[in-house]
């Protein structure tokens, strides 16, 4: 029987394998077209004895129907029912009898069961350097980006109107490539999100910026080229997020220093943002209210309802925020 394995199931798969066993579009189109006969079954899905599933999915295994006689929830399967034609780039072979949704059509699907706030933190995450292990103790895992903000917008215009779609537009109009960690994204979000949707609206920035160091300034740091957290090319200033983990002990803070004097000379302003400061409301207003007068911008987030809007958008983001 084959298993079309979808929403937190299929994300907690590629987070498991990563982006290597991510196929071609010649072997996502197989795997989609036999996801389509699949949908027409009206047995039950149903694992194998000893509960055999693809790697790092967790029971019960959320699994895509498509017919209401196939419908079934179980210790082990909670079947999910999709209709419509689905996009060609839908599905890979996982091998075994299991088809899993694409990084690109789990963003869709998971429009349909969290947040707006949420789901564009999770396009940070699909597009980013990291994936978070489930475990609020354990950190994230560095590994190679699943997607990328590209290739989830050519989903969409492929896609017909299936359900979520016009959810997950809307919130990838925000999400950005490159992040490296879950605090980074909430960080990104919070500042650049607009006003209505609870953020600074200081838009324009760029994740993980290379900007070379060019021979006058090679001699002050350690390093050919530097990467800027958050960057805003327009205005030349840098944002270096201080987590606890990668910015303590005396040779990461020197070689910091010579990094952020590096930057200076090549005449990007750099602003440090710690752990506290993102924690905390008011101090983060403070980093937006100098980051604005940086960049010529007049910060207006003091309504009642931008204030309201702020104070949601933390509520929903740290919800899912893992060590750095």
């Amino acid at each position: 029987m084959t298993i079309l394995v979808s929403h937190t199931s299929a994300l907690e798969y590629w987070n498991t394998v990563g982006a290597k066993f991510l196929r071609d579009g010649a072997s996502r189109r197989k795997a989609t077209e036999a996801a389509r006969l699949a949908l027409d079954c009206t047995d039950k899905p149903r694992l194998e004895s000893g509960n055999l599933r693809p790697g790092g999915c967790t029971l019960p295994l959320s699994v895509l129907v498509g017919n209401a006689c196939a419908r079934t929830s179980t210790s082990a399967i909670a079947s999910r029912y999709v209709g419509g034609k689905l996009p060609d780039n839908s599905f890979a072979d996982a091998g075994k009898g299991f088809l899993v949704s694409t990084p690109e059509f789990i963003f869709v699907q998971m429009a349909t069961r969290i947040g707006l706030a949420e789901l564009i933190r999770l396009g940070f995450e699909l597009c980013g350097t990291y994936a978070e292990n489930g475990k609020p103790a354990s950190g994230a895992r560095c590994m190679a980006p699943l997607t990328s903000s590209v290739k989830l917008r050519a989903f969409l215009d492929d896609a017909p109107e299936i359900y979520g779609k016009k959810k997950a537009a809307r919130a990838l109009r925000y999400v950005l490539d490159g992040s490296a960690s879950p605090r980074e994204t909430v960080l990104a979000i919070l500042l650049s999100l607009p006003y209505r949707l609870g953020g600074f609206g200081l838009d324009g920035l760029l994740l993980n910026y290379r900007i070379d160091t060019g021979r006058r300034s090679q001699s002050m740091a350690d390093r050919r080229y530097c990467v800027c957290d958050l960057y805003w090319p327009e205005s030349k200033i840098a944002v270096e997020y201080d987590s606890d983990r990668w910015h303590t002990g005396a040779a990461r803070i020197a070689s910091d220093a010579k990094r952020r004097n590096t930057l200076l000379a090549q005449g990007v302003r750099v602003v440090g943002v710690t752990r506290a400061q993102l924690d905390d409301v008011e101090e983060l207003r403070k980093v937006a209210r100098l980051l604005a007068k940086m960049m010529g911008r007049r910060l207006r987030c003091m309504s009642p309802e931008s204030v309201a809007a702020h104070y949601a958008l933390r509520a929903e983001l740290q919800v899912s925020v893992r060590p750095d």
